[in-house]
């Protein structure tokens, strides 16, 4: 019985042996593995966050690069439609110029020949105003407008509503909806007497 129990404990021993040795050896793959799997986690997560990141500011920067074409093609636009204001500017004292031509051959009936030649330069000079999209202001019997006309001075006249053009002195002119010479005209007042017989 003795011998059987000493057989035993030795057995136990041996078997005890092993497992105290093999145990360490296997924690230490195990932890050595779980830091690698973690380090490898840790590493796609900042790739991860990198990548969005780097997304995000593609895209903002492709955001700020279309407004950026589109404001661009807005400018060249805006000034293929207005390039030629200067040269339409200086036209329209050529136009002018041929105005008072007819009208003061208008006065002298023998210079029929003079009127007729001008009236036909002022038709071909307006049909290519017409062209470019330049066309004169509207002022002759219009309300007086600060944005389209400029008064050179007021007459007392009760025929007409108050501030009411009477008298176009210069022509305004257009060029597509842009401003480019105010109408200069004379714009109607009330009359005061009658003003002062009505209180």
């Amino acid at each position: 019985m003795v011998l059987k129990s000493k057989a035993k404990t030795k057995d136990k021993k041996r078997d005890d042996s092993p497992q105290k040795e093999t145990a360490p050896k296997t924690s230490k793959k195990e932890n050595n593995k779980a830091k690698q799997e973690e380090n490898e986690a840790n590493g796609v997560e900042e790739i991860k966050a990198q990548l969005a990141s780097e997304k995000d500011r593609t895209l903002r920067l492709s955001a700020e690069f279309e407004n950026y074409k589109k404001r661009k093609q807005r400018e060249i636009d805006d000034f293929k439609k207005f390039a030629n204001e200067t040269v339409f500017r200086q036209l329209l004292s050529v136009v002018d110029n041929l105005e008072r031509a007819i009208g003061s051959a208008e006065e002298n009936p023998d210079q029929a020949s003079l009127l007729e030649g001008v009236k036909l330069t002022h038709k071909e000079i307006i049909k290519l105003f017409e062209t470019f999209n330049v066309r004169p202001v509207e002022a002759d019997n219009q309300p007086f407008d600060p944005n389209f006309h400029q008064a050179v001075t007021q007459e007392e006249n009760n025929k007409v509503p108050d501030n009411t053009v009477i008298n176009v002195l210069q022509k305004g002119y257009l060029l597509h909806d842009r401003l480019i010479r105010p109408a200069m005209v004379v714009v109607s007042k009330r009359v005061e007497k009658k003003e002062t017989k009505e209180n």
